[in-house]
């Protein structure tokens, strides 16, 4: 806990988050994998000339599968901690939670074919 700031207020709950946000990153490859993915879809979305809809669900699916990522790492680490053995229950939990970032992910990806397979069809000339 930083000294400066004292617990409990809405400065501390943003740091305290944030650094949970920053260790998924450092420790986990996925995050980096699922961040890259992210940035590269908001510079595409940004050439491709989406709409603000479109804009609205890029970032809601980009959210989402971070979201899911900072999840199943926190589910990771609890089962971790409460089951530092290999049992049946702890594998079919982190299993779950690996599945849902998962569907997330695979969720995003439509998303993002139905967001940009519009914009580039013509593009590409795949129809006119």
């Amino acid at each position: 806990m930083t000294p400066s700031i004292p617990p409990h207020t809405w400065s501390r709950k943003f740091a305290v988050a944030f650094e949970g946000l920053l260790q998924t990153f450092r420790t986990q490859s996925s995050m980096r994998v699922h961040s890259i993915c992210g940035v590269l879809v908001v510079a595409l979305a940004a050439v491709t000339g989406v709409s603000p809809l479109e804009w609205a669900a890029l970032f809601l699916a980009i959210g989402l599968v971070i979201g899911m990522e900072l999840f199943n790492t926190a589910i990771e680490a609890i089962v971790d901690l409460i089951s530092p053995e290999h049992t049946e229950l702890a594998r079919i939990t982190k299993d779950a939670a690996a599945a849902a970032v998962l569907v997330a992910a695979m969720t995003s990806v439509l998303v993002g074919c139905v967001v940009f397979i519009p914009h580039w069809g013509p593009m590409l000339g795949l129809w006119k």
